[in-house]
This record gives C-alpha cells, sequence and structure tokens, in this order.
C-alpha cells in the first residue's frame, strides 16, 4: 500500500499485486501440460465387422494356431509346447510354407505377459505376420 497526496493527508491506498497470481497460474499451466499427454495413452483395436452374406472361405487344415490358455500354456495346433521347444516347432513348420503366417488366439483371463511373450517366441521362430482370431476356435 502506498500513500498519495490526492486525498486525505496520509491515508493509504490500496494497491493489487498480481504477481503472486501470475506464478501461481502459471505453475498450473506447466503441471496441466506435463500431466495431460499422460492422460491419453490407450490402444484402440478396430475389428472388421462380421459379414454373414459372404461365404466362408474354405477350412486350411495347415494353418498354424498358436494358443495360450488361461494358465499361461502354449499350444501349437493344440500340441502343448514348451517355451524352450516352441520358436524351433515353429521354423520346421514355417519351413513348408509360402507365407509365414501364424494365427494367435488366447484365452480372455491369460495372462497379458504369456500372450506377449508367446508372440515374441513366434516372431522368433521366423513368422512374418501374426493374425490375431476374432472368434474362439471350437
Amino acid at each position: 500500500m502506498t500513500t498519495s497526496g490526492a486525498g486525505k493527508k496520509g491515508q493509504a491506498t490500496p494497491q493489487m499485486n498480481v504477481t503472486p497470481l501470475v506464478d501461481v497460474v502459471l505453475v498450473l499451466l506447466i503441471i496441466f501440460m506435463v500431466v495431460t499427454p499422460l492422460l491419453s495413452k490407450q490402444m484402440w483395436l478396430n475389428l472388421p465387422k462380421k459379414d454373414d452374406t459372404n461365404a466362408p472361405p474354405p477350412q486350411d487344415d495347415t494353418s498354424i494356431v498358436l494358443s495360450v490358455d488361461r494358465a499361461g500354456v502354449m499350444r501349437v495346433n493344440r500340441v502343448e509346447m514348451s517355451e524352450a521347444e516352441l520358436p524351433e516347432r515353429l521354423r520346421r513348420l514355417l519351413a513348408a510354407k509360402d507365407q509365414k503366417v501364424v494365427f494367435f488366439d488366447a484365452d480372455d483371463e491369460a495372462p497379458y505377459a504369456a500372450t506377449v511373450h508367446a508372440m515374441d517366441l513366434a516372431k522368433a521362430g521366423g513368422a512374418t505376420n501374426i493374425a490375431i482370431l476374432t472368434e474362439k476356435i471350437q
């Protein structure tokens, strides 16, 4: 507060100090700028619509299906495999194929780490494409 000579002698005239207000607003702005990109880390998966009008494609019995059950057990064409033998087995199966495609199916309750590890092992086994199945296998 300052005193001025315009009014009564010695009377204080109030003046607002906005510096602390600007400091607080700038700190809040910086916090929001840092936090906002962290809030939008989501992965969206757009699956194609099921088209019932077309006839289903012919079933290829030579497809390689890698599946992971809820206990984290990996299977290739319903044959249980260990982590050590899976890449070598896939290399042998894919050697006879033109397209190196492995179909992947995981149980809804399967651990996320086990499913990602299974896909990594499929890549190590020579699969160039991993097709994720959208419907359950009977």
